[in-house]
């Protein structure tokens, strides 16, 4: 600015000694160069400043005259042109600080005036001095004050957008202030420009607490622009992840099956544990943990815990490693107590109890069956759930022991005495005892009558007199049975059963009561479209057909119904007794039909000794009561011819 001023005072001084132009007093001089500062040149030559005597022209150096040469002119133009810059607004441009106060920061960036910046501009470079350059953006050239405005918040703002799109278009890394948390994530300060963090951005792994990272500085990238919403989304997981893809690269190409590594729980599940090998995760899967049963691989690992773990295997292109744990340890069937052989008794705690039986733990890792059929002498199969439970310790006998193959099958109730020994003294053919409903078929009831003894009781043995189609109809599970021996089979273990064998056969007494053609009350019980089922009295029921359930009237009998019925059939062997109601009243008519026949017919038979009598009299009489006897022959004649019209009538009748 003094070069300025020195060269434009200079330019005035020898035109105005050129044009014997006359001194002006101080007072105009200082007018004229006041207003000068604040005027270009061109804005000079085309007012009128002041009046000097005389015309002044203004182009008379350009017309050759003056005293310059013409080297010292262009030394002296350029020295002016050096000190005025050109500058236009939405420009960013570098000044220099001249002054500091409490409120502006003055900058000399070249032009005809200073522009200044305010001082909160500057926060966050608190050591600012005079002679520091800093970057400014021209708001405007000049202001109602004709004050040039700059902003270096927005030559910052500016210089940011630049450098976030060529972050985002040549994929690069930028630094970011962590400012604050935010709904969902955290927000970024970069060079002055809001961008947001979202939560899923932060790590690979889940964060918890998003303001441990308030304060810090961290690298990122670009992952999104909204540049209508002046919107920027940043991630600081997809570097990690590079990393760690790099690393996964490096780390599988020297991975071997049988290899031994250092590794950190990193996320339990329920079917295994992840671990971190260094950058790359593997599968520790839970049956791989440990050789006994677990539940869940908690019981063994928890989080952040450092192991050493065995590669069982991996795939190069998915980069999926699976772990192992127990495989660093012997199996423990290879120290399996050699005197254990079949018949040992051995110790242990059920671990698994299934539909087919339960699983015996001798020691972690060595296990041994005990199937439903070993748990009971009963041959009737029951739920394992009613022997044992998950977490029972008990002593099972050893059945088979296969160590090759790593198999053994226990039984427990080899434990106990076989109550099938000497059966036959305990349980000859035709004693009696109670047994408890255990389970029902189609076929009868299976009942117990100790502990391993069980015996079937076919449904024809159940009762004498009710026609059984299904046990439930007649007992029910857990409910208690007199039984009686029918048959036993010691060598396959079967024992026949009978209920209805306690009493007597209730049908050699009903034989003698529901006689054929006698006549009984019953009631309906239950009507089908092939009849009905009939109380009759002493508990017995009847079937009858449903042309014999008709009435009188017409109708058929309903249910509940009180009714005569007539048995038409008998069979004790196959306890079956056919009824019939329409029998009886059908029986009655017939019956009265033919009682009224007979009397018709006795009525004939005295008509007709009447008129033979008449007869031989009339033969006995005289010739003089001819006439009268003529007339009453006539008489009986005409009867007789009655009679027979009467009886051919009855005759075509019947």
């Amino acid at each position: 600015m003094a070069k300025k001023q020195e060269a434009e005072k200079e330019l005035h001084a020898k035109t105005a000694e050129l044009h014997g132009e006359e001194t002006t007093t101080v007072k105009e001089k200082e007018s004229i160069e006041s207003e000068a500062d604040s005027l270009s040149i061109e804005d000079i030559k085309s007012k009128t400043l002041v009046t000097p005597s005389g015309d002044f022209d203004w182009d008379a150096d350009e017309k050759g005259f003056g005293s310059y040469s013409s080297e010292e002119r262009t030394r002296l133009e350029e020295m002016y042109a050096g000190t005025f810059n050109s500058i236009s607004k939405g420009e960013i441009i570098t000044g220099i600080v001249v002054s500091i106060n409490n409120k502006d920061v003055v900058l000399n960036i070249g032009f005809k005036s200073d522009g200044m910046v305010s001082l909160s501009e500057f926060r966050d470079t608190p050591d600012l001095k005079v002679g520091d350059q800093v970057d400014v953006f021209v708001e405007s050239q000049e202001d109602i004050n004709g004050q040039l405005v700059l902003s270096r918040k927005r030559a910052k703002t500016q210089k940011s957008w630049e450098l976030i799109n060529e972050a985002l278009e040549n994929d690069t890394i930028i630094n970011g202030f962590v400012k604050s948390r935010t709904k969902g994530g955290l927000i970024v300060d970069i060079m002055g420009v809001e961008a947001f963090l979202p939560g899923s951005q932060i790590d690979i792994k889940p964060i918890r607490d998003y303001d441990i990272y308030v304060g810090k500085t961290m690298e990122f990238k670009v992952v999104k622009i909204n540049h209508e919403f002046k919107n920027v989304v940043v991630s600081h997981k997809v570097l990690i992840e590079d990393d760690l893809e790099n690393q996964k690269t490096e780390i599988v190409a020297k991975l071997e099956k049988g290899q031994v590594l250092e590794g950190t729980v990193k996320n339990i599940t329920d079917f295994g544990v992840f671990i971190d090998l260094g950058g790359v995760d593997g599968l520790l899967h839970i049956t791989d943990i440990s050789w006994g049963r677990i539940e869940h691989p908690k019981e063994v690992l928890s989080l952040d815990q450092k192991i050493n773990v065995v590669v069982l295997d991996f795939d190069d292109e998915k980069k999926r490693i699976a772990l192992g744990l127990k495989q660093l340890t012997p199996h423990p069937w290879e120290s399996l107590d050699t005197t254990i052989e079949v018949g040992s008794k051995v110790k242990g705690k059920i671990v698994t109890v299934a539909d087919y039986g339960a699983f015996l733990e001798i020691t972690p890792g060595v296990e041994g069956l005990i199937h439903v059929s070993e748990m009971s002498w009963s041959q009737n199969l029951r739920n394992p759930q009613e022997f044992l439970k998950v977490g029972d310790e008990i002593e099972a006998q050893v059945l088979t022991l296969d160590r090759d193959e790593r198999k053994m099958s226990l039984g427990i109730k080899q434990l106990t005495p076989d109550p099938w020994q000497n059966i036959a003294e305990r349980y000859p053919v035709g004693s009696k005892h109670k047994a408890v409903v255990k389970n029902m078929t189609n076929f009868g009831v299976f009942v117990e009558i100790e502990e391993g003894i069980d015996g079937l009781i076919h449904i024809s043995d159940l009762s004498w007199s009710k026609k059984v189609n299904h046990p439930n109809e007649f007992t029910k599970i857990g409910e208690q049975l007199d039984v009686v021996v029918l048959e036993l089979d010691e060598e396959n273990r079967k024992l026949s059963l009978g209920h209805k064998q306690l009493e007597e056969n209730p049908w050699d007494t009903f034989e003698t009561i529901f006689t054929l053609d006698s006549i009984h009350e019953g009631t309906v019980l239950k009507v089908s479209d092939k009849g009905a089922i009939v109380a009759l009295p002493y508990g017995v029921e009847g079937f009858s057909p449903s042309k014999h359930s008709i009435k009188e009237d017409g109708k058929p009998l309903k249910v509940d119904e009180h009714a005569e019925f007539k048995i038409i059939e008998f069979s004790k062997d196959a306890k079956r007794i056919v009824i019939s109601h329409s029998r009886i009243w059908e029986d009655a008519r017939a019956e009265a039909r033919s009682a009224e026949v007979s009397q018709k017919k006795n009525d004939q038979k005295a008509t007709l000794s009447a008129v033979k009598k008449v007869k031989e009299s009339v033969e006995r009489s005289t010739l003089g009561d001819l006439g009268v006897l003529a007339q009453l022959k006539e008489q009986m004649e005409g009867a007789e011819n009655k009679a027979r019209k009467a009886k051919k009538t009855e005759e075509g009748a019947e």
